[in-house]
């Protein structure tokens, strides 16, 4: 296995269908970072993620929440640092600490907080245009290279059987 992977969408229904199997190959402690122009899917490839975790309801983006906490299989925060300051400013007053804790973690617009960024996680970025997408994911530690790991077992299990 690689510690790189490319999955091409050619519809929303993809994306959130690669989330749910995201979601449901996540463990404790993963970290997503979810990379991608303002349109490029990455709050649907989140709300597939929910649906694999077994979150209740809909994943809405929590763009100017900053933070949304979810109950499912594993406790999940979703952020948002689009408005970088406010949450540099939010994960020095006590987030970073609740994110260190159980749980699993999806950061959208990553960059925005990148001095906050744990060494070991799971990169995605999100191009393309139209409903095509294309799904970069890159592993940067243990952590990250075990998930992409059980992502790409679980795509293989799936095409055998298809």
């Amino acid at each position: 296995m690689t510690r790189a992977l490319a999955f091409h969408s050619r519809s929303a229904e993809d994306t959130r269908w690669m989330g749910i199997l995201l979601g449901i190959e996540l463990q404790e402690g993963d970290f997503l970072a979810l990379q991608g122009e303002l349109g490029s899917g990455k709050t649907t490839l989140a709300g597939g993620i929910g649906v694999g975790l077994g979150v209740e309801g809909n994943l809405a983006s929590p763009t100017y929440l900053l933070c949304r906490e979810h109950s499912g299989r594993h406790l999940l925060f979703h952020l948002d640092a689009y408005f970088g300051e406010r949450m540099e400013s939010l994960l020095a007053e006590g987030l970073a600490e609740r994110l260190a804790g159980p749980g699993v973690v999806i950061a959208e617009w990553p960059e925005r907080m990148e001095a906050w960024l744990p060494s070991d996680r799971l990169e995605i970025q999100l191009d393309g245009a139209g409903d095509e997408r294309v799904l970069a994911f890159k592993a940067t530690g243990p952590g990250g290279h075990a998930l992409l790991e059980r992502v790409q077992a679980a795509m293989k299990k799936m095409d055998e059987s298809a």
